[in-house]
């Protein structure tokens, strides 16, 4: 059985049908994307994962363990974690609190902000978390606030809140979204560098092909919520399924 398997997964949203039989196998230690035309069933996809949406029918199995029925809190703790489109992180917090939070929340299994400060941490928990910094290039702004960082430092820090988690799996949905070029290419130097040290499994929805070509060594292909091609980056490129779905008409 793969890392993260899929299999017969459908999902309807009244006549509309989202995702039809899809079936996809990622490999532990890999990075592999799903890429198609806007409305293919990407994001739709994601969600099966994380807990957000129930399939239809079908199963979606992590590590051995069904996902279905899962809440996205309990997703989280058995080692799914996600970076999504719009970096999710506390603005008015500096970016040393920002990953002391989830190091915390892992340590304890729940956490609130109430009356929380950020001297409380131990001094495990402040290791750790520079250690995170460190990992994503991060310490130097250690004590700036969230909010005055550039949308690519967002993707930074947001990254390493889930690396202080441990993840097994990380799923990213356009990491890239919004980025300057510049931006676009330290966050492929920065998933690469993360790839290299950790080999966690990623699972990349991307529309720059650029990024996808870089990083991934298998690729899914969705057209009209069904996989079409899946396959190693190589053989994606000029591959007539492809060139019909985002040529063609597809969407």
């Amino acid at each position: 059985m793969s890392f993260l398997e899929v299999r017969g997964v459908n999902k309807r949203f009244g006549g509309l049908q989202a995702l039809d039989d899809v079936n996809l196998a990622v490999e532990e230690g890999t990075i592999h994307a799903i890429i198609g035309p806007n409305g293919a069933g990407k994001s739709t996809l994601l969600n099966c994962f994380v807990g957000k949406l129930i399939p239809d029918t079908g199963t979606v199995t992590f590590d051995g363990q069904s996902l279905l029925g899962l809440k996205p809190h309990q997703v989280n703790q058995v080692g799914v974690s996600r970076v999504f489109q719009t970096p999710e992180i506390f603005s008015d917090l500096t970016v040393m609190e920002n990953v002391i939070i989830p190091c915390l929340a892992k340590r304890d299994g729940a956490f609130t902000l109430n009356g929380w400060s950020s001297v409380d941490a131990q001094a495990d928990i402040r290791e750790k978390a520079e250690q995170m910094l460190l990992d994503v290039n991060m310490a130097d702004k250690r004590n700036m606030q969230a909010a005055s960082l550039s949308r690519g430092d967002k993707r930074r820090l947001e990254m390493a809140m889930c690396l202080s988690q441990d993840p097994k799996l990380l799923l990213l949905d356009e990491p890239t979204a919004g980025m300057a070029r510049a931006d676009t290419n330290n966050t492929i130097d920065l998933l690469a560098e993360i790839q290299e040290k950790r080999k966690i499994t990623k699972v990349v929805i991307e529309h720059d092909m650029h990024v996808v070509f870089s990083l991934a060594q298998k690729i899914s292909v969705l057209a009209q919520g069904h996989v079409i091609v899946e396959d190693k980056p190589e053989n994606i490129k000029g591959h007539p399924k492809v060139k019909e779905a985002y040529l063609g008409g597809a969407h």
